[in-house]
């Protein structure tokens, strides 16, 4: 009896240790597969942005997905997916970190790729010069034309033209090296170079020296010197964008607790940060700060900032080689739902402090929460742990922190929620709160305001000069594969319910699935197919081509499919299929003087994959065919191109002789003492 009694026990008890074992694996299976998901990067946004920080005459905008053209407004932050157009008489000047890129008259430019890593521009007409001062291992420059990719691969100064017709590009390489693509054939242009490139299906090529300098070259010249000497460099790193205009317009001081902090100089009476502005709607951050100040952008979007005596200090941070760049640096007050002022329904918020922790409003990852922090003002890892766990694993409010700038004096400005969402002026729409109101409203790191079409759009004014049709429906060629720009707003807000803001606020994300390549995430490059470039140059055959891309000006067509066909990018004749990124650069015997022929494809029907084949490769674009097996140069080939580089190099301007060392007369002879007199 007890023999079976103690049978039954041991039974029992090991199917209590099982289960138990069971309901601990997958407790364990939970934490894991949750730590996965807020560790997940894959959707975390780009940490640097363009801006446009000077424009001459008439320049106009357009946000990417829309249809509006307006005023270009200096500051806005410029992403992927945006167009600018110089008119007549007019230039403009964008950066992106340390990398000047300036716009002649008529010419029109989209970004079709903005990262961390790829710009990617599309010039459809006009003159671009750009200026690169640096260039790590994995980062990519691409100019794309009607009739030629080119790739920038040294920093240097580039120029670039494309007729009006779209037939003809011109490429200079004033110091650098880049590489050309298109026709079917590759091409260096080395500093010194010259290099136009004439037609479409074949490319007539002529190799001359550089033209002596015009206007337009002079004003870059002149905008790099400017550059080279600003003093804020000291203080920040150079791809800290906006960081050039710094020195015009305040100074740096040391400020104890705090180190080397800017002070802007001239400001007007009540001024304080984040007040004298706008606010605008810029996926996939969400809500974006733009300042109107014209040095109104690197104190608002890094750094910190500090009232220190009566003043307000920007607090940069600690000097990194990139900062991440945030949308704004603010905490917002009483903007949750249900909640009201006395004055009326409104969103406030104040500048965060140094030290504070900042906790974005979208969709980012842990380690994007680290870094957003700690390389923009001094604080300890372990304080943005514990903000992080609180409120976005817990989904706790913190109540128990005190911000700084929260008990300032006119530190905390309020606005009625239709001035916030309509991108009204700022100080023009102010609501007066009284100081214990604001003391008591809740703190948040989120809003609760959904965008509309003027979030978006901004406070440019509607205009009229735009590219010409021509222009905005012409093709260029690419090496690289830009991702769809985002739909409109109002197709947005529609497909999330109302709710495209909740959408955006921080949460796991989830395991990122693989898409295919014309079913990208709306507004995200496509997640990397295996073998499939990645970010960088692919010299010949371009990646599979997004689908929904629309040409550079093309109006959105909120009735086209949406696996519409990407027009904007089209394939380049007889691709060479070569991979920087899982090949290196081609070989300089391979490619001196800069030609490489390619063979025809083989007849399709002894190239029909098997269907595993079929099913491991990414679904194919119907602009982009497989690149055709490359062919050795004919010795008459190789020819013509060492005669084209020979004739450049002979025609080179001798170098200036080097100065010789001035010779000195040898001194004269030491005289002797007169003799002393005994």
């Amino acid at each position: 009896m007890h023999w079976g009694e103690d049978m039954k026990t041991r039974k029992w008890s090991a199917l209590m240790i099982l289960l138990a074992s069971f309901a601990f694996a997958l407790q364990v299976s939970a934490i894991a597969k949750a730590q996965d998901e807020y560790d997940d990067q894959s959707q975390d946004p780009p940490g640097r942005v363009a801006r446009l920080n000077y424009s001459q005459g008439s320049v106009s905008f357009r946000p990417a997905g829309e249809d509006d053209w307006v005023t270009a407004v200096p500051n806005r932050p410029i992403v992927t997916g945006d167009d600018l157009w110089t008119d007549n008489d007019s230039r403009a000047e964008v950066h992106v970190g340390s990398t000047a890129i300036r716009m002649g008259q008529r010419t029109g430019i989209t970004f079709l790729t903005l990262d961390d890593n790829n710009t990617q521009i599309r010039l459809a007409q006009g003159s671009l010069i750009v200026r690169v001062r640096h260039v790590d291992d994995d980062d990519t420059y691409e100019i794309d034309t009607p009739n030629i990719a080119f790739t920038l691969l040294q920093p240097g100064e580039y120029r670039v033209d494309v007729s009006e017709d779209g037939s003809q590009t011109i490429t200079e390489v004033f110091h650098g090296r880049g590489h050309v693509t298109g026709g079917g054939f590759t091409y260096n242009v080395i500093a010194g170079q010259s290099a136009s490139f004439t037609g479409s299906d074949h490319l007539d090529y002529d190799l001359e020296q550089l033209p002596s300098q015009d206007d337009f070259d002079s004003w870059a010249f002149d905008r790099d010197a400017r550059e080279d000497e600003a003093d804020s460099a000291n203080y920040v790193s150079r791809e800290m964008t906006g960081y050039e205009d710094l020195d015009e317009y305040g100074s740096w001081s040391y400020v104890p607790g705090y180190g080397e902090c800017w002070q802007p100089v001239g400001v007007v009476v009540g001024w304080a940060p984040y007040r004298f502005g706008h606010w605008v709607w810029v996926g996939p951050w969400g809500w974006t700060w733009v300042e109107d100040e014209p040095w109104g952008f690197a104190p608002f979007h890094y750094g910190r900032w500090a009232f220190v005596n009566g003043g307000w200090f920007w607090v940069p941070g600690p000097v990194v080689v990139r900062p991440v760049w945030a949308p704004a640096l603010v905490a917002f007050v009483g903007g949750g739902p249900g909640f009201r002022f006395s004055a009326g329904v409104g969103v406030g918020w104040f500048p965060l402090g140094p030290g504070e922790v900042y906790v974005p409003g979208y969709r980012v990852s842990r380690a994007y929460v680290n870094n957003v922090n700690i390389t923009n003002t001094s604080v300890n890892v372990t304080r943005v742990t514990n903000v992080y766990n609180t409120v976005i694993v817990n989904k706790t409010t913190i109540t128990n922190v005190t911000y700084v700038n929260q008990r300032v004096n006119n530190a905390v400005t309020v606005v009625s929620h239709d001035a916030f969402v309509n991108a009204r002026p700022v100080s023009q729409n102010i609501l007066k709160v009284q100081p214990q109101e604001i003391a008591s409203a809740p703190v948040s790191h989120v809003i609760a305001a959904e965008p509309v079409h003027s979030s978006v759009v901004g406070v440019g004014r509607p205009v009229q000069t735009r590219p010409p049709a021509t222009v905005i429906n012409r093709q260029v060629v690419a090496v690289r594969t830009p991702p769809p720009p985002p739909r409109p707003i109002e197709q947005r807000q529609a497909q999330a319910g109302g709710h495209l803001n909740q959408q955006a606020l921080v949460r796991p994300a989830g395991a990122s699935q693989p898409a295919p390549m014309n079913q990208a995430p709306m507004g995200r490059p496509a997640p990397i197919q295996p073998g499939a470039n990645q970010g960088g140059v692919n010299q010949g055959r371009p990646a599979q081509t997004q689908e929904g891309f629309r040409p550079f000006g093309q109006p959105a067509n909120a009735s086209q499919p949406a696996n519409a066909t990407n027009s904007q990018v089209k394939p380049m004749l007889k691709p060479q299929p070569r991979v920087y990124e899982q090949q290196g650069p081609a070989p300089e015997n391979e490619n001196r003087g800069g030609v490489q022929q390619f063979g025809t494809p083989r007849p399709e029907a002894s190239q029909q994959p098997s269907q595993q084949q079929r099913a491991a490769q990414p679904e194919s674009h119907p602009l982009v065919k497989p690149a055709p097996a490359v062919q050795e140069r004919t010795p008459q080939q190789e020819q013509q191109q060492a005669q084209k580089f020979n004739q450049w190099q002979q025609q080179r301007p001798a170098p200036a002789p080097a100065p010789k060392p001035q010779s000195h007369p040898a001194p004269p002879p030491k005289s002797s003492p007169p003799p002393k007199n005994h």
